[in-house]
């Protein structure tokens, strides 16, 4: 089995900055991508960032110029670094990986971590 295991949230006051990580473990053969979804209270889930294997990335419009997702693929772990917080990136985040398992490639989530950005 497979499993993704998040840390880094908490509460953090506006135009602060937290850090997330997330580390996959179990039987695996390699992983194709991993990223970050979120999903406020009454909101469909949504991309904030994800990061190929070669290292490829992509971001929401919300999260340009404000949060940077970083793997170290020695340790099958993906960060979110995110600065200058605002109250409406307020949300459960939840890690993502897409990950090869014999032939066939399998999406996996983790519990996820509730971020609040409030003074």
């Amino acid at each position: 089995q497979v499993q993704l295991v998040e840390s880094g949230g908490g509460l953090m006051q506006p135009g602060g900055s937290l850090r997330l990580s997330c580390a996959a473990s179990g039987s695996m053969f390699s992983i194709n991508a991993m990223g970050w979804y979120r999903q406020a209270p009454g909101k469909q889930r949504e991309l904030v960032a994800t990061i190929t294997s070669g290292s490829s990335t992509k971001y929401a419009d919300s999260a340009k110029g404000r949060f940077t997702i970083s793997r170290d693929s020695g340790n099958n772990t993906v960060y979110l670094q995110m600065n200058s917080l605002k109250p409406e990136d307020t949300a459960v985040y939840y890690c993502y990986a897409a990950i090869r398992r014999t032939l066939y490639v399998y999406d996996y989530w983790g519990q996820g971590t509730q971020v609040t950005v409030s003074s």
